[in-house]
């Protein structure tokens, strides 16, 4: 049964994270943004990550440049999300701003004073800069208690005692590397570490065939995610069965996306 207690895998931790406001937007309404009922596995990991993510720190040359990048230690796979509270919507109209960031060059290029930096207007008169507003359709008051378990990568796979041991010991102290959040940085989320054997709440009564799914939007197998290879998002065929959603490992058959090359 979902909802009794289990054995837990030496690898697997739960969380137990909520919040006032949840935006999980759904790939094909970008714009105007309206939320999937419940958090998207993407989104849960990014809370793992928020509290323990580590890596090797190498140096890539690409022609004359030479950039730093990051070879994690391992990925966090989330094998299960259960829904605590009932998933309410909430409309929100925001003022958001239409121009976007520069990208790393030119970011590197202001931070070294080889060029001035250019602000971001928000009264701007054309249609790529200036304010405009949004409408949003948000989650209010959510809660959920989410298992992931650690997947190392090949190389680091004999190190996987002191990986677990790290994220324990900061979970349960409530440290994070930045504050996590639900969707949008601007919805904080809070979150405590439920202990193996810890008697669970209970789920909400909730059943529903959420159709495709956003799964994540980085390659998990890649050992250098965000850098290497070409962008592409992964789904799945999401069902809540009384308020729980078992989420497929990213390798298997029923996480779709893009062969490998």
């Amino acid at each position: 049964m979902p909802d009794g207690p289990r054995e837990t895998p030496l690898n697997t931790h739960t969380l137990e994270v909520w919040g006032e406001l949840a935006c999980f937007t759904r790939p094909e309404m970008k714009v105007e943004r309206f939320s999937y009922p419940v958090i998207t596995p993407s989104a849960a990991r990014g809370i793992f990550d928020a509290i323990y993510w580590d890596g090797r720190r190498d140096k890539q040359k690409t022609g004359n440049t030479v950039r730093e990048i990051i070879r994690p230690y391992f990925y966090w796979q989330v094998t299960r999300i259960d829904v605590l509270e009932m998933p309410r919507f909430i409309a929100l109209r925001r003022n958001e701003v239409k121009g976007t960031v520069p990208g790393l060059t030119t970011l590197n290029k202001w931070m070294n004073g080889k060029e001035d930096p250019q602000p971001l207007w928000a009264d701007g008169d054309d249609e790529t800069t200036g304010r405009t507003q949004r409408q949003t359709i948000a989650l209010k008051n959510v809660r959920y208690r989410i298992t992931a378990r650690i997947e190392p990568r090949a190389t680091h796979r004999h190190e996987l005692g002191k990986l677990n041991a790290c994220f324990v010991r900061r979970a349960e102290s409530g440290k994070c590397f930045q504050q996590p959040y639900f969707g949008c940085r601007e919805f904080p989320a809070f979150f405590e570490y439920i202990p193996p054997g810890t008697s669970p709440s209970p789920q909400a009564p909730l059943d529903q065939h959420l159709g495709w799914m956003l799964y994540d939007v980085f390659d998990l197998g890649n050992e250098v995610p965000g850098l290497d290879g070409t962008p592409f998002i992964s789904v799945f065929d999401a069902t809540l069965k009384n308020g729980v959603l078992e989420v497929p490992d990213y390798d298997s058959e029923a996480v779709r996306k893009p062969r490998r090359a």
